[in-house]
């Protein structure tokens, strides 16, 4: 079992002050794999003065300065890329190979920084006023469990790439990760102070960030509850919030669309990470007359994903990622039959061959309507709804008929068509025909989803304040 018995503050790797520990469950076998400290508000006041105390130096180095350390960190954590991989599938169940897709991307971000930072207009001229910007401060970063390394480069390395300092809280069901990326940077170079991570719960580490005076922006991923009292504590002292919150996103898919690709493409989308996506396209709203057409094709794809071991290759579906998330889901599935929609494929029971670990089969519900709460609320599993519409104004309706405004996707053999719907559904990112994520895009939320932009020079910019000297 891994030990971790320090956290990282002021680039020393030092004792919390906190006397308790906090496991960390292998979401597949349901045994505890490694432990680590449970911090306190008093840890994080040490983190928060540490990053305070170099915030003046890092924020006025050069950005080839600051590319540099982030191109060293890049060639670090790929010299360390197996181990981490094998780490986050230890963690949070995510099949391998997913996992090495997540620090492959985090190794690319870290390198695509370099390019970023000139793409910014750090200076400009407005008659007799020079605008520019310049790092926000310290920024408080609590990421979430379900992408634990690319949480923290979308947040705490944006946020050192603009020149703040950050104090940072992974998730405690997956707090190693950031503990090795923390390694990376030490050994690399990045002044003391700069990054700063204590582990923890939200109630007492969380809660500590957004309310300390020396803060100056909190930055979250996670659940609308949690976006709002984080919100609600950061109010007390006005500063400034980034939230990336949950979805419930809608795939349209018209009739003149390549039906199965569409299809395949959808299901995918949902079940990847054992559905455990903000993004994830959950809600496929088709043509009435293609509902059970759909539904085949749905149930195949679903049937036709590896449940077992995240850590091996062959392994395409892992479990979710811990014992409340699981009994969650399940509690879902159930409420979804009690509503009335068809169960195509899937349901609460554990997949065949498996007798432990949180796994959850890959489920999908046909002829369901967007009233029904599987519609409406975040599941966070590998759940699809599938929704009957009549006409493109219905399709329309339906997709922005939920609190949510994360992601969405359209389909349909008209390009024009899919274009004129995409411009009218209220999401941050649509997807059209298939239309492969890109990193370097800003990715964030309208409506209840949340607040600000992650990605590309978009989410750098988002640590950025702007200031008018005036000659």
């Amino acid at each position: 079992m891994k030990v971790q018995s320090s956290i990282f503050i002021g680039g020393q790797w030092v004792a919390s002050t906190g006397t308790e520990s906090i496991p960390v469950v292998n979401p597949a076998t349901e045994e505890t794999i490694a432990t680590a400290p449970a911090g306190t508000a008093e840890d994080v006041d040490r983190a928060a003065k540490a990053a305070a105390a170099s915030f003046l130096a890092w924020s006025q180095s050069s950005l080839a300065e600051r590319t540099a350390i982030m191109d060293k960190a890049a060639g670090g954590l790929a010299g360390r890329a197996e181990e981490i991989s094998a780490f986050i599938a230890a963690e949070i169940g995510k099949p391998i190979t997913l996992a090495r897709g997540e620090v492959n991307a985090v190794v690319g971000g870290l390198r695509q920084i370099g390019a970023d930072l000139p793409t910014i207009q750090w200076e400009e001229t407005i008659g007799n006023a020079v605008i520019v910007r310049e790092p926000i401060g310290v920024v408080g970063a609590i990421t979430a469990w379900n992408a634990p390394l690319l949480e923290v480069f979308v947040k705490a390395c944006a946020a050192m790439a603009a020149g703040c300092t950050v104090v940072l809280k992974p998730s405690e069901f997956s707090p190693f990760t950031a503990f090795m990326l923390a390694e990376v940077f030490d050994e690399v170079g990045l002044p003391a102070g700069v990054l700063n991570v204590v582990s923890g719960t939200g109630p007492v580490v969380g809660e500590a960030i957004a309310t300390h005076p020396l803060i100056d922006m909190v930055s979250i991923t996670g659940s609308l509850r949690a976006g709002k009292r984080v919100m609600e504590l950061a109010a007390q002292s006005l500063k400034r919030v980034a939230l990336e919150l949950g979805g419930k996103s809608p795939n349209i898919i018209f009739a003149d669309a390549d039906l199965e690709r569409a299809v395949n493409d959808g299901v995918d989308d949902c079940l990847r990470s054992a559905g455990q996506v903000c993004a994830g396209l959950t809600r496929m709203i088709v043509p009435v007359e293609l509902m059970d057409q759909v539904a085949q094709l749905a149930k195949a794809r679903a049937e036709s994903y590896v449940i077992g071991d995240p850590a091996k290759d062959s392994t395409t579906l892992g479990p979710v990622a811990n014992a409340s998330q699981h009994a969650r889901v399940r509690e879902y599935i159930r409420l979804g039959l009690s509503e009335g929609a068809t169960a195509v494929t899937g349901g609460e029971e554990l997949p065949d061959g498996i007798e432990r670990g949180y796994f959850i089969r890959p489920t999908v519900f046909s002829h369901a309507n967007n009233d029904m709460r599987i519609a409406q609320e975040e599941i966070f599993g590998p759940v699809l709804t599938i929704i009957p519409f009549h006409s493109d104004e219905e399709a329309i309706e339906i997709a922005n008929g939920t609190v949510y405004g994360l992601g969405a996707a359209v389909w349909s053999g008209d390009p024009e068509r899919a274009r004129a719907v995409a411009s009218r559904l209220r999401a941050g990112r649509v997807r059209i025909n298939g239309g492969a994520v890109n990193r370097s895009a800003p990715h964030g939320g309208f409506k209840q989803s949340g607040v600000g932009r992650e990605g590309g020079r978009f989410g750098i910019e988002e640590f950025l304040d702007l200031k008018a000297m005036l000659t």
